[in-house]
Formats: C-alpha cells, structure tokens, sequence
C-alpha cells in the first residue's frame, strides 16, 4: 500500500481505537505529516524500537508495540523457551506503563509469562531481574535520554545483555513477518493474571539488586571515614535513578546527599529540561545552582531511565565545578577498581576491561598498567555485555569493568547493560578516597592524564531527517569509503577499518587484516600521534556521528588538537 492507503487504513478500520482516529482525522490537510507517520514501519532495529509517540505505522503506539511483542513472541514460541517468561520494566515517560502493559498482555495472550515491575524501574534493574527470575528474555519501555516526544521499547535476552547477532537479525526477521495487525493477540489484563501469566514483582528485587550493587565496594572503611564530609549532589532528571540511587547511598552510610527537589518526581514533559542528557550542560543548571549553595564535591546526573551517569567535580584552585565526559568518569573509576583490587589482591585471574571503539585510548593505557586483557568492541553496551557472556561460557577471562563514551558504564556482573546506579555508587567511593587523600575529583583527574597521557575526546553529529535525509547520510558514508581522505586538517591517515567489509588496512606497510568484529557500517580512521576518529550513522535517531580523540602534551595542546581535527570533520560535511 502507499503511505496515503496505509493512512486510510487506519483512519478507517475499526480495529483502531477512537483516539487515534480523531489523532489522525486532525492530519487530514498536511500531507507532508501524513507521508512521514506512514512511508514506512518504525524500523525494529537491532536493539528494537525508538521513536515519536503518535498514531502511525512510524510511530510508537500501542499497535506498534502489540505488532513488536507479537514477533518477540513468535519467536520465544519457535525457540521453545516460552516456559520461562518475559521480565518487563518501564521509565517515566509518556505512554511508558501502558506500552508495558500492552507488551504484557500481548505475551500472556500467547502462553508467555509476563513478570512487569509494579512501577518506574532503572533500565539496568531489568537487565539484572531477569536474570534473578531466570526469564527467557526481557523488554524495557524507554527512549534512555531523547527529547520528551520520543519512547523506545528495548529487547533483551536470557544473559542479561541486549539482543546481539544472530539472535537480532531472528528476532528483527519474526517483527516483520507480522504483516496483519489482526493476527496480534491481547487478552484482559484481569484475565491474564488470573492464568498466572502476568505477575507484578517489585521489592524483593529491589532488595536483591541493592546487595549485588554492594558488593563492589572496595573500601567502605572509607565512606564511613568521610560519610559526613563528602557532599553530594544528584538528580535523576524527572526519570528512575531517584530511588534506587538515593536507597544506595543511604545504604552506604553517605550522609550530605542534596537531591534537587524541581527534578526529583517523574514527569513525561522534563519540564525543566530542554533535552534529559547528561550530555547536555544546560541540564545541570540546576544541580549547578544548589552545588554552590551547599558547597558540594561532586554533582551528578543521571538519565531518565538511569542507565547513563554525568558528572561535575569542583576545582578547589578556582571553586568552579568541571563537567567530565563520559570518558573520563569512565576513566576515573576503570583506574580506582584496577588500583584497588591489585592492591587488595582482589583481581580476578585473567581481568578483563572491556570498551568501545569510540571510546578513550586512555582506556587501553590504564589496561596495560595494571597488565589486564583490554578487549575493545563495537559502539553499543550490548556488544560488551556479550563479552561478558562469552567470557563465562568458555571459562576464560573475567571482566572486571568496561564503559563506553557515551556516559556508560558497568562495574561487575550483576546486570549485562550499563548500570548508572553502580556507577554513582562507585563514583562516590572514589570522591569519599579523593576526599581521603586530601583532593579533589578533578585533582586526580589531572593526576591520571599526567600519567597516562592528556586524552581528549569528542564527537559531532549531523542530524538529517526524513527519505532524504537517510539518502544523504548513505551518501555521506559511501563517499568516506570509496574516497577516504588521506589527511583530517594536520593529521595524516596511518589505518583504515572498514567493519561493513571486515578489513583493517595499515596504510604505511600496506598490509590488511580482518577487523574480527561483527558487520557494522562504520569506518575508522586511525591518525597519527594516536589521534583517530570514526563515523558511523546512528542506529536510533536520524543522525550521522563522528567521534574523534586526541592525545595532546598537556590539557592545552590536546585541546587545540582536537578543536582542529573537529574541524576537519566539519569540513567534510
């Protein structure tokens, strides 16, 4: 069918519900809408679906979500794992606990257990209950840090870890094969729990997952020690971190913990955000404002469905707080785990530290120091949670930490996705010995570039929306591989990874090898000086990325670096 066929279908098929016809009808004269709600489905990707809320074949509703679960659930029947149900969590939102609820019937209506949280809970709480109830798979209900018009649905299997191939491209191959929404079953709620296939599960997984958080603390004689010293302030972004990062920190005895009250309570809108990133320094205005009222060490963020952390660490010289990137939080407590546990002589044999390709070289740097196996992997925290899986089954390595730029990270096994609960636990306990020895959490970052090397990252995005814009992005990337420049502004090209042909060219010796990781369309560019820089189209939002880092003699040089090689990228597009 033509978009405006698709568009009449469920403008007048009684199989859709009065709103969305009314939502539609409102339509009627802008085209241009109406070509966009419906030229295509909302893609499930390989980590399922993100998109505008709104009635449409591209848009996250009810019927997208019932036609996704529908797939997931032709396929848990084919794999005939059915028996061990489907563990469901959902954020803030807007639409979050009826997509849920909508997932959840639609599992029960075809013999699937639905365990669903009782309300708002962090995306990495789900990746660890269902593990903790031995499910097949799990479905979060989130858009992680989008502008507030987006929702997201999110699928994850029995390890922990989001989908990863082959199971992606299977699970993708199921969606897609349901062509009639009439074919998607649903039941009454009622009705489903009453069969025992739709169980609310809540506090005792709370509890459990606050004890397997515990258990990477390294030094709580510390936080004791500086308990009352240590002032910290957070806010969870009107998402899920609220309760289970404040729990945590009571639990640990932190006491000088100022939360900030405008942003405390969910809210759909993030009315007093522009846009809920911990990326964006306009988000911390606010937790800025109460730092230096209550004098605080360090100020931290997290996303709305609590899986990203960002942070400021005051500069005592200036009394100024520095905002830190992913990297470096990253960085600060990669080094405070691999110190302390080789110290304490609690370093597994065969430590493992795992990132992305986008991620810091300082990573690698820190890895060789404490002589721990860096495995490095594609952008995306499901492809290091499978590591961690791969791992375990062939009973060689154990990851210790892996974190990727994009203000993830994950410090233990207890989930298999980025866990920001853990990494302000595990934040504040490297503020607590900061504070300990007498520094600040900026201090120790300085220390750690003078030891490793002054690392600076960034990255660059064009957004291009619609038909056109995809073609453009396509153009954009073929053009770099079939033309790949030889210089980025002053910086030669020394190698190129091409992970959609699988091959690595050194372009000094010549020679090539296989990437050894999986198809992507990405490219990657290494530089001379141990500069780089890669692109990649992003596999959520209309945008192509490029990320880039730099590694410069002191804070001032890697800054002019990087500030020329970002214009050699803008340059190119």
């Amino acid at each position: 069918m033509t978009y405006m066929e698709t568009y009449r279908f469920w403008l007048e098929d009684p199989y859709f519900d009065e709103q969305t016809r009314q939502e539609l009808l409102a339509l009627a004269e802008d085209t241009k809408e109406i070509e966009d709600r419906f030229y295509k489905e909302l893609d499930f990707g390989t980590g399922g679906l993100r998109g505008v809320i709104g009635a449409g074949t591209n848009r996250m509703n009810i019927y997208t979500v019932r036609k996704a679960t529908q797939g997931l659930a032709n396929y848990i029947l084919k794999q005939n794992v059915q028996d061990k149900g489907v563990a469901i969590a959902y954020d803030s939102r807007r639409f979050s606990p009826e997509f849920a609820d909508e997932a959840a019937r639609c599992l029960a209506a075809n013999g699937i257990k639905a365990y669903i949280f009782d309300e708002l809970r962090p995306t990495p709480e789900l990746s660890f209950a269902l593990r903790k109830l031995g499910c097949t798979a799990g479905i979060v209900v989130t858009a992680s840090h989008n502008p507030p018009e987006y929702n997201g649905y999110k699928v994850y299997w029995e390890d922990g870890a989001q989908i990863t191939a082959p199971r992606d491209k299977e699970i993708i191959g199921e969606v897609r094969a349901v062509t009639d929404f009439y074919t998607v079953k649903t039941m009454e709620r009622k009705e489903a729990m009453e069969a025992g296939l739709y169980q609310y599960i809540g506090e005792e997984i709370d509890v459990a997952y606050m004890a397997e958080l515990k258990k990477q603390i390294l030094h709580p004689e510390i936080i004791r020690e500086m308990a009352q010293e240590l002032k910290i302030v957070y806010t969870p972004f009107h998402g899920t971190g609220n309760k289970p990062v404040r729990r945590i920190l009571s639990e640990l005895g932190f006491e000088q913990v100022y939360v900030v009250g405008a942003q405390e309570r969910p809210d759909p809108a993030f009315s007093t955000l522009k846009y809920p990133n911990p990326e964006d320094p306009e988000a911390f205005l606010m937790a800025l404002e109460l730092a230096q009222k209550v004098d605080a060490d360090i100020v931290l963020a997290t996303d709305p469905d609590a899986d990203r952390l960002g942070i400021y660490a005051k500069d005592a010289a200036t009394g100024q707080y520095i905002p830190f990137t992913g990297n470096m939080s990253g960085m600060l407590i990669a080094e405070y785990i691999l110190r302390e546990r080789t110290a304490l002589k609690l370093m597994p044999a065969d430590p493992a530290l795992v990132s992305t390709i986008v991620t810091t070289n300082m990573a690698a740097a820190i890895a060789k120091a404490y002589n721990v196996e860096f495995k490095e992997v594609l952008t995306g925290f499901k492809y290091i949670g499978e590591q961690i899986k791969w791992m375990e089954e062939a009973k060689k390595g154990n990851y210790v930490f892996g974190l990727e730029e994009s203000y993830g990270c994950l410090a233990g096994t207890h989930a298999r996705d980025k866990d920001a609960v853990v990494a302000v636990m595990c934040l504040c306990e490297v503020a607590a010995w900061c504070k300990k020895q007498g520094k600040t959490v900026w201090d120790h970052m300085l220390s750690l570039y003078e030891t490793y090397g002054y690392y600076k990252e960034d990255q660059y995005a064009v957004t291009l929306k619609g038909i056109d814009g995809a073609a453009q992005i396509a153009a954009i990337m073929e053009g770099l591989r079939n033309q790949p420049p030889s210089v980025f502004g002053k910086l030669r090209v020394t190698g190129m990874r091409d992970y959609k042909k699988q091959i690595s060219s050194d372009l000094i010796s010549g020679q090539t090898k296989e990437t050894g990781l999986p198809v992507s369309n990405v490219l990657y560019f290494e530089l001379e000086n141990d500069c780089w820089c890669c692109a990649r189209p992003s596999g959520t939002e209309p945008k192509i990325k490029f990320y880039m880092g730099v590694k410069g003699e002191n804070l001032e040089d890697a800054q002019l670096k990087l500030d020329e090689l970002t214009a050699a990228i803008r340059a190119l597009v």
